[in-house]
């Protein structure tokens, strides 16, 4: 193997080059063999592993190229060193030795130093112009000269240069280029780094599903390769803060954090991988681990001379300091002091930096130099992603403290628009939900005025403006994935496996992995769904609701500066009533969801008052709003914290129907929908119920025509198939909720869970759904004001009405129940209706109530 082989291996396999040139200097090589092994074996532990020992292999390539009298390849070896000193931290040592052997270089030999040069000033500098100067010399000197390897590397470094200036377009077509080029050469290692720097590049663009593609293909190369990239790390952690993922981004972090001191891997890299885990530690509310490994990176940073990165460290220590509370004076010096230094090294940063030095200065009382900060900020608001939420942010704040409502109302539509462009990239429901997050400061700007003001309508209208939005935008199923079908239908057989070793005693370690594993592989598929843009829903409008309400009476809860809010809509008119912390309901909520549980099990006499309970949560959800209530049927629109309220409790809407929708804009939506041209209903038992099949089989004596499947025929596949577009779904089987992960909670069929995973594959929901088994209200709140789980999945699916319950019901007293409920229906009741006269007859005992309790009626 000649010596530029050797050197293209070891950034291409590594471990075999590695082994290559240990063979070579095991048999008395030749200087020049010498030199080439050792700058191989370098390199390798220079990106690899060890940067010490990197730069003493390095140091003994040199002192054999010098004996060699090869001036060529000793300029080549000092390059590779000069990297090796700025990755070590020396970066004056290193640059310096760069800089040393470029002068009076032309052609190819000049071409690769420059690489090395730029990827010095470009990536751990932050130097971008220079940088950018040396890379198109470099691309100049290694186009066409026959060595793929290096025009690739030439390619590849403009384009991070390129990136990091904000020109993606160019980058990407450098990258898409080099891809090319390093495929065709066999350069494997390098061909995953410049596929997880396309990942890079599509995240910059707003393109968050192909942004994760990229890193997933590239994790798994040099998974495959045995070697450690910090920069894919780096990069996927962003890409998943900035997706909201943060438990994700904190796992994969620490993970390469761990693998890099293991390895005694380079300094500079290690920094990195410090303050990107400071950002995910945040991001997941580990603040004191936040502050340590932010402040490690910063020290790091400043010690390897790298003002770039140093100062994104520090804003990010300023932004966790202001989210704890601090609002001092040498904060706000800090805040002004990083501003101007990120205006020269990243302005998309600097944005974020101004808007938080212009809010901090209003903190303070300064309106001069909030003005100043903020207008600067509000200057990005037409520039990439990132920077424009941050420029609206900033508009509004300004606005506001102008005094000028009109203009803070429109820079937070704006705002919010741009936000719900962006979720319609997105195809998962787990993205879509996480993303609202980023519009909730806009949007609670825009309702705290609105409650200040105390106008009621307008206080109604900015509460739709940002709920359950994701339920307004068409749902995206997954793309037809074997894959995706083929890793759901193991993880149902393996949790069955696991439910059967429960009964035999703690499940075995093994199975738990695999079953990690299996839920990782269907989650990181369906995250990788593109989004479509479509159409855009009608926005909401408070007219169409008075025209639709009819004697109905709507009941909007809304929480602003952690006070709820009641909002009551009735007879054309709209009324705004303070009620109370909203601590203290969901504090009361817990009590009353205790006491159902425990009235659906508990026998005898030792029972809790449900009468007093729903008295009390009463008092804390509606207070003086419910003088405002009509006579008729109730609409109810609770926050995301306080979903999954037993409202049937109340007394002033336990005799009357209520219907419980995650906004007034899908309650409005639900009534439009139409149902299925033909009646299609199936019934569905699932197993190990205590009741048996009882339920299911007299509910099919109520409809002979439906489908029915049970007794070991309600599989996932038959189940899909039969309530796809059904008109009527009845579900008889034990539900779970699974509040670490809500797009797993699950429906138990004969051959195992049915998730949300799965019904997302539907091509059109079932009209109308009665879920008779435990928890399937439950969502996970998620997001600005969002919600996921079963119940969510099948309104976000086009269902018009769902019955689930809000905590485990007792099997024997569902059965009469559904019997009652399912009578009503096909007396022509809607759902809110049949379920409210279904409870005014349920039977007189503790389980009875309990159970007619614990259902509520969602959607219209």
């Amino acid at each position: 193997m000649d010596t530029d082989d050797l050197q293209a291996l070891a950034l291409s396999r590594p471990a075999d080059a590695l082994r290559l040139a240990r063979e070579v200097l095991a048999n008395t090589p030749s200087d020049a063999e010498a030199a080439a092994a050792h700058q191989a074996a370098g390199v390798v532990h220079r990106d690899f592993g060890d940067i010490n020992e990197a730069v003493a292999e390095l140091r003994a390539a040199y002192r054999h190229a010098r004996r060699a009298s090869d001036p060529d390849r000793e300029a080549d070896i000092q390059a590779s060193l000069g990297v090796a000193l700025v990755m070590a931290g020396q970066t004056s040592r290193g640059l310096a030795l760069l800089d040393s052997i470029v002068p009076g270089r032309t052609g190819v030999h000049a071409g690769r130093i420059l690489v090395r040069r730029v990827w010095v000033r470009g990536a751990l500098l932050g130097r971008h112009a220079e940088a950018l100067a040396d890379a198109e010399h470099a691309v100049e000197f290694l186009s066409d000269t026959g060595d793929l390897v290096w025009e690739a590397r030439a390619l590849t470094h403009r384009a991070m240069v390129l990136l990091a200036m904000g020109a993606i377009d160019r980058a990407d077509e450098d990258y898409a280029r080099s891809e090319q080029l390093f495929m065709r050469s066999g350069q494997q290692a390098e061909y995953a780094d410049t596929r997880q720097a396309r990942g890079a590049a599509a995240f910059a663009r707003g393109d968050l599903p192909k942004a994760l593609q990229y890193l997933d293909d590239a994790q798994q190369m040099v998974e495959e390769l045995g070697i450690l990239e910090p920069d894919l790390y780096v990069n996927k952690c962003l890409v998943l803060l900035a997706a909201g993922l943060s438990r994700d981004a904190l796992t994969e972090i620490n993970s390469a954090l761990d693998r890099i001191e293991k390895q005694h891997g380079s300094a500079a890299r290690r920094a990195e991988l410090l303050y990107c885990a400071g950002l995910a530690a945040h991001a997941a509310g580990a603040i004191d681990v936040a502050e340590s490994r932010s402040r490690d990176a910063l020290t790091l940073f400043r010690r390897q001379q790298r003002p770039w990165w140093a100062a994104r460290a520090e804003l990010a220590l300023l932004q966790f300091r202001y989210a704890g509370g601090d609002r001092t004076a040498r904060l706000f010096r800090t805040g002004q002091r990083i501003s101007t230094e990120l205006d020269r090294l990243d302005p998309d940063l600097a944005t974020e930096a101004h808007l938080l030095t212009g809010r901090l200065a209003l903190a303070r009382h300064d309106p001069a130099k909030a003005r100043y900060h903020l207008k600067i900020a509000a200057g990005a608001r037409n520039r990439g992603l990132r920077a424009r939420g941050a420029g609206w942010l900033a508009q509004a704040t300004l606005h506001q403290d102008d005094g000028r409502s009109r203009a803070m109302l429109a820079a937070c539509r704006q705002g919010l628009n741009l936000i719900e462009v962006y979720l319609r990239t997105l195809g998962a429901t787990e993205l879509r939900v996480l993303a609202t997050a980023q519009g909730a400061e806009l949007a609670a700007i825009a309702l705290r005025y609105a409650v200040q003001r105390r106008n009621a309508r307008q206080i109604l209208e900015w509460s739709e403006r940002w709920r359950a939005t994701v339920l307004a935008i068409p749902p995206v199923r997954p793309q037809d994935d074997a894959g995706l079908v083929t890793d759901l239908t193991a993880l149902r057989r393996l949790t069955q496996r696991l439910e059967a070793s429960y009964d035999r005693g703690p499940g075995p370690g093994p199975m738990h992995r695999e079953r990690r594993r299996l839920e990782s592989a269907v989650r990181r598929r369906v995250l990788l769904t593109p989004g479509a843009i479509g159409e855009r829903a009608d926005q909401f409008r408070v007219d169409e609701l008075l025209d639709h309400l009819g004697d109905r009476t709507l009941v909007e809860l809304t929480d602003v500066d952690d006070q709820l809010y009641a909002i009551v809509v009735a007879r054309g008119r709209v009324h705004l009533e303070l009620v109370g912390p909203t601590a203290l309901a969901t504090h009361r909520l817990s009590h009353a969801l205790f006491a159902l549980r425990r009235a659906a099990t508990a026998h005898g006499t030792n029972q809790l008052d449900l009468d007093a309970i729903g008295a009390r949560l009463e008092t804390v959800l509606l207070g003086k709003a419910i003088k405002h209530l009509q006579d008729g049927p109730a609409v109810v629109v609770p926050t995301g914290r306080l979903h999954a309220v037993p409202w049937s409790l109340l007394p002033s809407l336990r005799h009357r129907p209520t219907s419980v929708v995650p906004s007034a804009a899908a309650w409005l939506r639900a009534r439009k929908a139409v149902p299925p041209s033909t009646e299609r209903v199936v019934l569905i038992g699932g197993p190990e119920l205590s009741t048996g099949h009882e339920e299911v089989r007299r509910l099919s004596e109520l409809y002979p025509d439906a489908v029915v499947l049970t007794d070991g025929g309600a599989t996932a596949e038959a189940v899909l198939k039969a309530v796809d577009g059904a008109s009527l779904v009845h579900v008889a089987a034990h539900g779970t909720f699974r509040a670490d992960s809500p797009l797993f909670s699950a429906l138990e069929l004969d051959d195992g869970p049915l998730t949300v995973y799965d019904l997302e594959r539907l091509h059109r929901a079932p009209h109308r759904v009665v879920l008779s088994s435990c928890s399937s209200a439950l969502g996970g709140p998620s997001g600005a004001d969002e919600l996921l789980g079963l119940v969510s999945a099948l309104v976000a699916l086009g269902s018009a009405g769902v019955v689930a319950s809000v905590v485990p019901v007792n099997d024997p007293a569902t059965v009469p129940l559904m019997l009652d409920l399912h009578g009503r229906l096909r007396a022509g009741d809607d759902l809110a209706e049949a379920l409210a006269r279904t409870r005014a007859s349920a039977a007189d005992s503790h389980s009875a109530r309990a159970a007619a309790q614990s259902f509520i009626a969602l959607g219209a």
